[in-house]
């Protein structure tokens, strides 16, 4: 006979939801958030221990969580369509959030920090690659940022007539491009080099500078701006 707690057999404390409502969502374990979205868990196990299970798989990452699709988290055991889709619907609201500048220093770059700042919630969950550019005035405010290009799982490519007609656009005098690396090595490649060195050549001949190309992955980045490696234009 199976002798696991089922949630409604824990102690009133014990429970997410009633946890949550009596201490605060602070609290909680990922584990205990996760299993309130879920709601139920299986003939098996509670709620929170198939939540338990499924952090087990990704290393307790919610980054490597989040980068699941719906068909892979069907694939755990008492996890269907409903479960899959309320899950990635989390987690990508959790996504936007970090897109919300609410800080005024996100509007700004002014150092490699800010430029990471400003682009990791738009790739650090990447499976792929893809390829942004900031557009900046001459008081480092941030004018726009946009996509340039979206790759596979080991590189990008990029057209500098459409990074150059964006700058041009927004009327910008920076541009800081940001990529991202899904292997989690933030090292560039030749093929980074022989961008960086293009995209900042065509532009000074605009009179436009390219301020830096970051390359980041989950918790880290280069910079070529840090590195001195930005071309004498």
């Amino acid at each position: 006979m199976d002798d696991r707690l089922r949630i409604k057999e824990l102690a009133e404390e014990d429970r997410p939801r009633e946890k949550m409502r009596l201490k605060g969502a602070a609290v909680l374990s990922d584990a205990e958030l996760i299993a309130i979205l879920i709601g139920s868990g299986s003939s098996t196990e509670t709620a929170v221990q198939l939540s338990q299970r499924i952090l087990g798989t990704v290393d307790n990452s919610l980054g490597r969580l989040a980068r699941l699709t719906v068909d892979e988290l069907m694939a755990f055991r008492g996890i269907g369509e409903a479960k899959a889709i309320t899950i990635a619907a989390a987690m990508e609201l959790g996504r936007r959030k970090g897109l919300t500048n609410d800080d005024a220093d996100r509007d700004t770059i002014r150092s490699s920090a800010e430029a990471f700042r400003l682009f990791h919630p738009h790739l650090c969950d990447l499976p792929h690659e893809e390829l942004w550019a900031a557009f900046t005035n001459r008081s480092a405010k941030v004018i726009a940022r946009t996509m340039i290009s979206r790759g596979g799982t080991d590189h990008t490519s990029a057209d500098v007539l459409i990074v150059l007609k964006a700058a041009i656009n927004n009327l910008c005098s920076g541009i800081v491009l940001c990529h991202n690396h899904p292997s989690g090595d933030p090292r560039p490649s030749r093929q980074d080099d022989a961008l960086t060195d293009r995209i900042a050549r065509a532009a000074a001949l605009l009179g436009i500078q390219l301020i830096d190309h970051i390359i980041l992955c989950d918790k880290r980045y280069y910079s070529y701006a840090d590195e001195g490696r930005l071309p004498r234009t």
